[in-house]
């Protein structure tokens, strides 16, 4: 199983990304995905999350309303499209899996995770 993430670039404020995640083998072994994003010197943390089986993302309160993940399953493939995008939005952002879902009050937990995507860089200027 690999996740390969990409799409990340500079885009000024207000404008809009989009990101991909191919999760490449991922078969019957990965069921659940989530964006993370780490800036420069801060921790890792969580955008939001999505099952590949049917149901609603979840979002971080700090993108909710901009962001929106969605999949293809045909393509094994997760989208973030980012919109409105601001200068705090900075950041390396990185797709991670794992095989079964967890619940709402762990999967802001990077460790909870099985498998992680290298990252694409998102630069917002102001």
């Amino acid at each position: 199983v690999q996740l390969q993430a990409s799409g990340g670039g500079l885009v000024q404020a207000g404008g809009s990304l989009r990101l991909s995640c191919l999760a490449s083998g991922r078969q019957n072994n990965m069921n659940f995905l989530a964006w993370f994003r780490q800036a420069s010197g801060k921790e890792r943390e969580f955008v939001g999350s999505i099952t590949w089986s049917p149901g609603s993302p979840v979002y971080a309160n700090a993108v909710k309303g901009r962001f929106t993940i969605s999949r293809d399953n045909a393509k094994d493939t997760v989208y973030l499209q980012m919109n409105d995008l601001k200068p705090e939005d900075t950041a390396v952002y990185f797709c991670a899996a794992r095989q079964n879902r967890l619940v709402l009050s762990a999967q802001a937990n990077p460790r909870h995770y099985e498998w992680w995507g290298q990252g694409t860089l998102v630069t917002v200027s102001s």
